[in-house]
């Protein structure tokens, strides 16, 4: 029987979601603890790989068992053995062919950015950015990014087979001091949402121009980008099915 769970965790005190040995892992955390309650090694499946840092406020995950499970109960359990940093919300049983990953239609990320006052209790999960960002020029810069595009550029994985993707959507939203930035697609490469954010703090400073976009993205080639967003602001925030 195939069972997916949803959460949320705080990704700051870990190696990222996928696991890795001798390090802390949201995977490795998950697996440990189900593991337990079914008395068996259990593997997960994700529904992505989030980094070092990265936040969820919504991730999903598949398992298998050949028990029966009383959701609510095994619910229960899990949020008890688990951190406080992760936070189990839903498990319910699915399809067998049911994938937690291939399954996935889109996904949302959201970026927050404080231009705002140097906030040291928000540092962790808001990029401190304290300074003006130019919202009209970045939108500008966003159009060229939405459809379907070759974002090899945008990675620094060089083992992919194909690199081209289609970003559905991309919000830019201010509220008093801070920015938020939603991006959703129907797959992203690694450190694909912060190479983006980093393009777009590169324009505001000048640095690069919002006509230098098409040239990057023809370029395939990473070290046309500038700088890559730190993790910290950066959030799984809706996975589709």
């Amino acid at each position: 029987m195939r069972y997916l769970c949803s959460c949320s965790y705080d990704g700051l005190q870990y190696y990222g979601s996928a696991k890795q040995p001798q390090k802390r892992t949201i995977c490795g955390s998950l697996e440990e603890e189900i593991s337990k309650i079914l008395n068996k090694k259990t593997t997960i499946t994700a529904c992505s790989r989030t980094d070092k840092g990265v936040h969820a406020n919504i991730f999903y995950f598949h398992f298998d068992t050949d028990k029966k499970i009383d959701t609510n109960k095994f619910k229960n359990s899990l949020n008890k053995l688990t951190p406080e940093d992760i936070n189990i919300h839903t498990l319910e049983e699915v399809k067998e062919d049911f994938h937690a990953r291939y399954n996935v239609k889109t996904k949302e990320y959201k970026y927050i950015i404080n231009v705002g006052k140097y906030s040291v209790t928000k540092r962790n999960y808001e990029l401190e950015y304290n300074k003006p960002i130019k919202i009209k020029q970045i939108k500008k810069a966003a159009k060229y990014l939405i459809g379907k595009h070759n974002f090899k550029s945008f990675t620094s994985d060089d083992e992919k087979e194909n690199y081209i993707r289609t970003i559905k959507y991309i919000k830019i939203e201010k509220k008093d001091e801070i920015i938020n930035i939603y991006i959703c697609a129907d797959g992203f490469l690694k450190y694909m949402v912060r190479n983006i954010i980093g393009l777009f703090l590169e324009i505001n400073e000048g640095k690069k121009k919002i006509e230098d976009i098409p040239k990057i993205l023809e370029s395939e080639n990473r070290t046309t980008l500038g700088i890559k967003a730190k993790p910290n602001g950066l959030y799984l925030n809706k996975v589709n099915y």
